[in-house]
């Protein structure tokens, strides 16, 4: 089998590949359960050879995570190239039921990851990534930035606009570019600049053997805290603990409310760049709010 000499490689000459099968693995990569012949199970995501880059920045953003020892993420054991195909072979994660303090846990492990130090990820600055990397199928710029609302602006708002053009009028467009150039009015810089899942939608974790959550598929950078959050409630949010917890840790702040859009603004854009004009309507009557 094409993984075989990896699998020896990874966990001992031993190992044998005794079968895999397909599994869901979102809408850009193929996605398999392979079980081995010790009965361990793993995890192996699967791209053509152009789209390494996937995988690089996944590893790259599940790595930063791990390194605050705050919340669990899925270990990484092999990553590259075989056969003209681009892979991932990561722990697989096997789900408990969920413990009763589950949503409170998630909300507190996330805040500690969001006060962990983040200095070895953005050197020079306080805000952006040692790389780009990606959200979704988007290419995610993450050029260093010393202030939030520039780097917000710029690396966010901005370079997801340009992309979009093709979709704006000229109201529109004279609209989205009156609000990239007022943002300061709206956002502030943080007390401090944290590290960021980056997209973390319901989507993007999962429950752990243990019963707590695991962050899966992040789009790492330094940022606000406050976009994590906001972006939790994008698509139906998470449970009522979750937020409590958030805000006993002191990380939603007096006008979350108003500057949340703004913040889901980019996801939209993004959707926008990747899914087509369905996503405008959403885009513009944020624009307009502002």
């Amino acid at each position: 089998m094409v993984y075989s000499e990896i699998i020896k490689r990874v966990f001992g000459t031993a190992a044998e590949i005794a079968g895999m099968r397909p599994v869901s693995g979102g809408d850009i990569n193929a996605a398999y359960l392979v079980s081995l012949s010790d009965g361990m199970r793993v995890f192996l995501k699967e791209n053509s050879e152009e789209n390494a880059g996937f995988f690089r920045a996944e590893s790259s953003g599940l790595s930063a995570i791990r390194k605050t020892g705050t919340i669990r993420v899925p270990e990484v054991f092999a990553s590259g190239i075989q056969e003209g195909r681009s892979y991932l072979i990561m722990e697989y994660l096997e789900a408990a039921l969920k413990r009763p303090d589950y949503w409170e846990a998630f909300g507190r492990a996330l805040s500690d990851m969001h006060r962990a130090d983040p200095s070895e990820w953005t050197p020079g600055g306080h805000y952006g990534y040692v790389e780009d990397n990606y959200i979704g199928a988007g290419k995610q710029v993450n050029a260093i930035r010393t202030d939030w609302v520039e780097f917000f602006r710029d690396c966010r708002l901005e370079v997801q606009f340009l992309r979009a053009q093709e979709y704006f009028d000229a109201s529109g467009r004279k609209a989205m570019q009156r609000l990239l150039d007022h943002l300061d009015r709206y956002l502030t810089n943080p007390d401090r600049p944290s590290l960021l899942h980056g997209d973390l939608w319901g989507g993007n974790y999962v429950t752990g053997p243990d019963g707590y959550a695991c962050l899966i598929d992040p789009a790492v950078y330094v940022g606000h805290a406050e976009a994590d959050i906001a972006m939790t409630e994008l698509f139906g949010g998470f449970a009522p603990a979750f937020y409590d917890a958030c805000r006993q840790a002191g990380e939603i702040l007096p006008g979350y409310p108003e500057r949340r859009d703004l913040y889901n603004l980019y996801h939209l854009l993004n959707h926008l760049n990747l899914f087509g004009r369905s996503y405008y309507g959403a885009v513009m009557r944020i624009v307009t709010r502002y």
